[in-house]
């Protein structure tokens, strides 16, 4: 094994980070295969990327506030390992590109020095739980959802019934009911609400986007604080339990809820509340430590372009509730800045504002706590690394995923069409550089990581094929999504698909007409009221591909023909269906059980036992080629192919043994002898499969 050791003080993240560089090596000297090394090196945020022979690194950032020594400490690792370029992604992470995969431990390590983490950024986890960027300072929040983000952030960070799900799980808070966390498009999401004194949240669950956008529903109307995180926790064991594991389409809660309804959902997670070792977590709201804002005066400033200062305030300064500051809007031309701009911004926030930035889910900066009289030298200095750009969260704002830049998944350049359409609204539309109310979002694919189907106006990358077979790169033109607040949105039509170069076309057709004809009404409406045929009409000439001229086989931003190159897509993680790496893996889940037992930790003891048996079972199965697409499709099957027949003997039911974990409390007599129950079941599922494999030898 690699002899890798670093200087963490937490012994928890040490063995983390020294298992991954143990894991590298093996997989260098083809001792664990590459899917098995995928899946364990997702979870500890190592992405592979376009480029063959790199990684992408995400770096997980909870509810998107970065203090200033962890924007300088990001900053030197990735001038380190990466080539200095930070990456703010729509889920208010920050990603460095073109990493060499053997440096990861010891970049992960450099991170941990200031509480930064890779963990679970990536894989079949909790993704980063994020929030509206104002949490703290937004002038008509009912509390700061911060620290309940916080608690639910690190409460479920390596917690053992989240580690291997089926697909990922994404969660956010709202701090308003104007629902700037998005909560009706993910999996859970919190809006902050108070009722009778009581701060509590409006639950909404399994929204998704990606090809199949699905609307949430309303699991609660009000969740006192205290509940929120038994109830995720009861979500999560029924998604890892009843979600689909072998179809990666079909493999996101929002299936798994249409299939069996809400009410029944809502019945699974009651019923797992047994089990639950917490039925209420009082979060200290009070405790949070919030960031202090410093005292100092205002150093005199003098201002050379009165009008674009002016322009500038107008734009990208948002009020706070704290009497006597403002927050600063930064907007980040493709979520894309180095980490020279970086360092500078940690120095300034460090000695005129209280050290933190918030990253948004638009890709953006915002610097809380700027004291009003500071403006104008925040403005000066901001000037000097280029980000005083006007129309912070406006329509000239549009929001790109990576695209063919670098993610495996992309069709057509999103970044590309993001700076081109960009262009066009500030020279040809001027007046929507302070437009709020049109928002334009580009995904490279139908993934969505840039939310296009969620947007007003929204582009999708594709591909279109002429009648002679060429192909060339393409959008697909979405419109009519919106968010319209308390959890509810409304997600776009897919009104036709034009070659890239035309997109700019399309959009200039489209603003002309709203101009014309909203008549003041906000562009959900306007849609609605047109109608989805309305506008086919009028864009549906440039859907014509027997005139493409040389031109439109380039996608923008590149200068050599286009070519269609799709890889592996890494953001579920892949299913590893090798029988004996099951059992290892079963012996690994065992000795993680006792480990956990011997800590105390009763319930992370109880559902590594329940992995070990999922895992054996569903070896046994694999060799009999049968589907494992859900745990409990394999628990039932197992009982019907190997106790009913009799070909292995238990003593009761396969499901009786393994749903004691729905009908106990995670205490230590049960925690001991489910453990066992689980290394019995594995002892007698391998001696059935080695008496099979001695049979046919």
């Amino acid at each position: 094994m690699q002899s890798f050791r670093t200087e963490i003080e937490n012994p928890v993240v040490e063995k983390d980070i020294i298992e991954l560089a143990n894991k590298i090596e093996l997989f260098n000297t083809g001792k664990i295969d590459e899917e098995k090394f995928r899946s364990l090196r997702l979870a500890r945020g190592v992405y592979g990327q376009r480029q063959e022979g790199v990684q992408m690194i995400r770096i997980k950032l909870p509810y998107g506030k970065v203090m200033s020594n962890q924007l300088r400490r990001i900053s030197e690792v990735s001038d380190e390992y990466s080539r200095g370029r930070l990456h703010i992604t729509t889920r208010q992470d920050i990603q460095i590109h073109h990493v060499d995969l053997n440096r990861t431990p010891e970049l992960w390590a450099e991170l941990e020095r200031d509480d930064v983490t890779l963990r679970e950024a990536c894989g079949n986890v909790v993704r980063n739980v994020t929030a509206s960027e104002t949490a703290g300072i937004d002038v008509n929040e009912p509390f700061d959802v911060s620290p309940y983000a916080d608690a639910l952030f690190k409460f479920f960070l390596r917690n053992p019934i989240c580690q291997e799900m089926g697909r990922k799980f994404k969660v956010s808070f709202s701090a308003t009911d104007e629902d700037t966390g998005l909560s009706y498009l993910h999996d859970l999401g919190f809006i902050a609400k108070i009722e009778n004194g009581i701060r509590g949240f409006k639950v909404m669950a399994a929204g998704g986007l990606g090809s199949q956008p699905r609307h949430a529903e309303i699991l609660y109307d009000f969740l006192p604080s205290d509940k929120i995180i038994p109830v995720m926790e009861g979500v999560l064991r029924v998604f890892d339990r009843y979600g689909e594991r072998k179809s990666r389409a079909k493999a996101r809660m929002k299936f798994l809820l249409k299939d069996i309804g809400l009410e029944a959902f809502r019945k699974l997670i009651e019923e797992e509340q047994k089990a639950i070792e917490f039925k209420s977590v009082a979060i200290d709201a009070a405790s949070y430590v919030a960031s202090t804002p410093v005292s100092v005066e205002a150093p005199k400033v003098e201002i050379k372009n009165e009008a674009a200062f002016n322009l500038w305030k107008s734009t990208n300064l948002i009020p706070q509730k704290q009497s006597g500051y403002v927050a600063i809007g930064i907007k980040v031309l493709l979520g894309d800045f180095y980490t020279d701009k970086a360092r500078l911004l940690a120095d300034l926030v460090d000695k005129y504002a209280a050290g933190e930035i918030r990253l948004t889910l638009r890709q953006n900066i915002v610097i809380p706590f700027v004291k009003e009289e500071l403006i104008p030298l925040f403005y000066q200095e901001l000037e000097k690394l280029n980000f005083v750009e006007a129309g912070y969260n406006k329509a000239v704002d549009i929001t790109a995923c990576p695209g063919t830049d670098t993610c495996n998944l992309g069709i057509a350049s999103s970044t590309g069409i993001s700076v081109e359409l960009e262009r066009v609204i500030k020279a040809e539309y001027p007046q929507y550089l302070k437009n709020e109310d049109l928002i334009i979002k580009i995904s490279g694919c139908m993934n969505a990581c840039g939310q296009h189907n969620m947007a007003n106006i929204g582009f999708q990358g594709m591909t279109v094929r002429t009648p002679d077979k060429l192909v060339a790169p393409a959008l697909q033109v979405l419109l009519g999504g919106g968010n319209l607040g308390n959890g509810n949105g409304i997600f776009a039509d897919k009104v036709v698909k034009v070659p890239s170069k035309r997109g700019p076309e399309a959009l200039r057709r489209v603003l002309n007409d709203f101009e014309a004809n909203a008549n003041g009404k906000p562009f959900v409406e306007y849609y609605k009221e047109k109608g989805e045929k309305y506008f086919y009409d009028f864009l549906s000439d440039l859907q014509d591909v027997s005139n493409l001229t040389q031109e439109d086989f380039i996608d923008w931003g590149e200068e050599e023909k286009y070519v269609k190159e799709i890889g592996i897509g890494e953001c579920a993680g892949v299913v590893i269906d090798l029988i004996a790496t099951l059992f290892l893996e079963s012996d690994e889940k065992i000795a993680n059980a006792k480990e956990a037992y011997d800590n105390k930790v009763y319930s992370g003891a109880i559902y590594y036992a329940y992995q070990s048996m999922v895992n054996s079972a569903k070896a046994s199965l694999l060799a009999e080629n049968k589907k494992t697409n859900t745990h409990a499709s394999i628990i039932s099957q197992f009982d019907e192919l190997f106790v009913a027949s009799g070909k292995i003997a238990l003593g009761s039911s396969f499901a009786d043994i393994i749903y004691q974990i729905k009908a106990y409390a995670p205490q230590q007599d049960f925690a001991k002898n489910y453990i066992n129950a689980a290394q019995q079941f594995l002892t007698n599922v391998r001696e059935y499969r080695a008496s099979q494999v001695a049979v046919n030898i």
